[in-house]
């Protein structure tokens, strides 16, 4: 026996009793971070009641949306999902109304970040959670089936005893210290498959930024700061071209009124977070310990601050002053940077561009598996890099799209869920991934795969998608992407359910800043698509050829016949349609995608079906039975 292995072993094993004997506080779900997805994690657990406990570093919830200052959503306008639509509705309910926060021209909901963590907190409100703010993760190591974490919470050390972690931190750092493997960078196309990926894979990242809050004091304020060091006005000659990159027209449009206006807030504010000559820096400081990563924040904070004064003073908006009334900090600037990349999982599974633009026709069939949507474009930021390959994000076109829940769930980390931006998608994906409405559900997610996994006492990589997906679905958090059956609809959740097998499909395409993908819920239904669906998802079946018709509440008994586990009649179904309030309908009347998931969903329940990360079904002809 290595006499030297053996004592490493007793050593950590004596750490670790020793550890359990200090034990002054058990969790069920320990979430690190109360960022964007943290606080949604948080919520959604503890209201399938589980006990959560969050860990984070600043004294507000909200990470990029609040703490960071990017209180602009970007996307998922018309995708309110799960609890993305909560917390707007608390916005409209504030500000009086969608129009009162369209404020600047960037989004359709813009908002201050305090009331945006005053919103936070109030929903965060729940007998099952605690939170503990101005508080950090030390040390984190398993004993058994249990986490051990060493906080630090307010100065004061805790020993937390939690049966599932959350990495919810805004660089992945959790996962990094555990050692679990993860991605840095931008992918190599011969990885992932992309063709838009530079051949050789690097480090580099998407630019951060840090975020500025000014307020209007009136037109004859004078707000101007002291001229912050190295100031050159050269660096910002730029800032007022206003030229969407996505219109192909590389002419300038110089309009410095539109540039300020891009992040107007509510109450006479404006979030500058500008790209173009603006306050993006190139920092990676994603490697950096602590102390390194305070020194480096610096620059970015200097290089905001000058943009500031050339606003101010080349641009004649001396009346706008740094709020004075949003970051509880001394010097009135965000609690931390807008950071756009994170290091990224290598999870169960790996979205990547590929299954973004044509989910339906791939090996995998992640789309199954979705827990949370997306429709914003694929939006890199790397102006200020000259080292970074260039590649032409406006020729990335893509539908809207959803998150497989295997890219939370690590290969090798057992009790660990990965949220936030961290989670495992290629790096161009990355760039949509990223997008507040889109962590949120990606919270939301992480919260409902956390409390499910803790009540079937099972770990997240054995979970039962479906289980997972309920939830969701029960909390009005959107699977598939479709625009046209909003939560509020009777059908939503049979629609959701059946699109989730890809029986019945959408229609992606890319829109503008919003790309969208429809069900059509009221257009006749083909025998073709009908049983061509019914073929991808069961194994292969008796023979039933489809004709040039469109289905019929006859043919769907045949169809369900020929499945050769279980016969309906045209009667009953028929009669289910009418108790739906699908009246006037005959045996031989077309019936609409619409009254055709509600058919396959009560008859077939195809949902119950089991699937792998992969969207693979598990004894499909099994499972014929509701």
């Amino acid at each position: 026996m290595n006499i030297k292995f053996t004592k490493l072993f007793f050593f950590s094993l004596l750490l670790s009793l020793q550890a359990l004997a200090q034990v002054n506080y058990k969790t069920d779900v320990l979430i690190i971070g109360g960022g964007a997805s943290g606080t949604t994690a948080a919520i959604q657990s503890a209201r399938m009641g589980v006990k959560v406990l969050v860990v984070e570093e600043t004294e507000w919830l909200g990470g990029m949306l609040t703490s960071a200052g990017v209180s602009a959503i970007d996307g998922n306008h018309n995708m309110p999902s799960g609890l993305w639509g909560e917390f707007r509705q608390h916005l409209y309910d504030y500000y009086g109304g969608p129009k009162a926060v369209e404020t600047g021209w960037v989004s359709n909901t813009l908002f201050e970040p305090s009331f945006g963590n005053i919103t936070l907190k109030k929903m965060a409100q729940h007998e099952n959670l605690s939170i503990w703010y101005k508080s950090r993760l030390n040390n984190i190591s398993k004993n058994g089936q249990v986490w051990l974490a060493e906080v630090s919470n307010r100065g004061k050390k805790q020993i937390v005893e939690a049966k599932i972690v959350i990495d919810a931190t805004e660089l992945g750092d959790v996962m990094a210290k555990l050692k679990v493997p993860y991605r840095v960078g931008m992918d190599s196309r011969h990885d992932t498959g992309e063709s838009f990926a530079p051949e050789k894979a690097n480090n580099i990242i998407q630019d951060l930024t840090y975020v500025v809050v000014l307020k209007d004091f009136g037109p004859n304020a004078n707000k101007t700061i002291r001229k912050p060091e190295g100031y050159d006005p050269k660096e910002f000659d730029c800032c007022c071209d206003v030229q969407d990159p996505a219109s192909h027209d590389n002419t300038p449009k110089i309009d410095c009124s539109q540039m300020i206006t891009y992040g107007k807030l509510p109450n006479g504010k404006y979030m500058i977070n500008w790209p173009k000559c603006g306050n993006d820096i190139y920092l990676n400081i994603i490697e950096m310990n602590d102390a390194e990563r305070k020194e480096a924040l610096k620059k970015a904070k200097l290089h905001s601050l000058r943009f500031i004064y050339h606003l101010q003073t080349k641009l004649g908006f001396k009346n706008l002053g740094i709020a004075d009334d949003e970051f509880p900090t001394a010097d009135k600037l965000p609690m931390i940077p807008y950071h756009r990349e994170s290091r990224r999982l290598d999870g169960q599974v790996t979205l990547t561009l590929n299954d973004v633009t044509s989910p339906y026709t791939q090996q995998t069939a992640l789309y199954r598996t979705g827990i949370a949507v997306g429709d914003y474009t694929i939006d890199h930021h790397h102006l200020k890099n000259p080292d970074a390959p260039q590649i032409d994000f406006v020729k990335i076109k893509v539908p809207s799209y959803n998150i497989p829940l295997g890219a939370l769930v690590p290969k090798a980390g057992a009790g660990l869920i990965v949220a936030e931006k961290s989670i495992s998608v290629s790096n161009i994906v990355a760039g949509a991934s990223r997008l507040q409405p889109v962590v949120l559900g990606i919270g939301q997610a992480a919260g409902a795969l956390a409390a499910t996994a803790v009540l079937n006492n099972t770990d997240p990589a054995n979970i039962n998608i479906r289980a997972v997906q309920s939830a969701l679905l029960e909390s009005n958090a959107y699977l598939m992407p479709f625009i046209d059956v909003k939560p509020h609809d009777p059908s939503f959740k049979v629609i959701q359910k059946i699109g989730a097998t890809g029986i019945l499909k959408g229609t992606g395409l890319s829109y503008k800043w919003a790309n969208q993908t429809w069900f059509y819920p009221e257009l006749p239904l083909s025998e073709w698509d009908l049983v061509n669906g019914l073929k991808a998802f069961y194994p292969p079946f008796e023979e039933i050829h489809p004709s040039g018709n469109l289905s019929t509440a006859n043919y769907l008994a045949k169809a369900v016949k020929a499945l050769g586990k279980k016969e309906v009649k045209t009667e009953q179904i028929l009669s289910y349609l009418k108790e739906q309030n699908f009246g006037g309908l005959t045996a031989e009347s077309a019936l609409t995608r619409r009254m055709v998931a509600h058919v396959l969903d009560h008859f077939l329940n195809p949902f119950k079906v089991e699937i792998d990360f992969s969207g693979k079904t598990k004894n499909a002809t099994n499972n014929l039975t509701n």
